[in-house]
């Protein structure tokens, strides 16, 4: 398979695999780290990239979270798979 090339729009997304519960279905292990963006899912499974995808868009686009939440650029998430959760944290490198 050819690799594929996705437009370098915004900011880059790092997301790194912080931990794993049970087994992944999608294979990801603690420490993973790969960039992902609107335009690529990085392997992630459907499920997860739509539950994250909203945060994602707003680190890639140039918003950020509220102090309250700790550091603007980055933010910890889990999956919806109580049974296998992974935990991902998204950070924004800026341009």
């Amino acid at each position: 398979m050819e690799q594929r090339e996705y437009p370098q729009v915004g900011n880059r997304v790092w997301a790194t695999v912080r931990n794993v519960k049970g087994n992944c279905s999608m294979g990801h292990k603690v420490g993973d780290e790969f960039e992902i963006s609107a335009h690529n899912t990085a392997g992630l499974c459907g499920f997860f990239y739509h539950d994250i995808f909203p945060y994602l868009v707003m680190l890639q686009f140039g918003g950020g979270f509220p102090a309250a939440w700790g550091d603007p650029d980055s933010v910890q998430l889990k999956c919806m798979d109580s049974y296998n959760e992974v935990t991902i944290e998204l950070r924004r490198e800026k341009r």
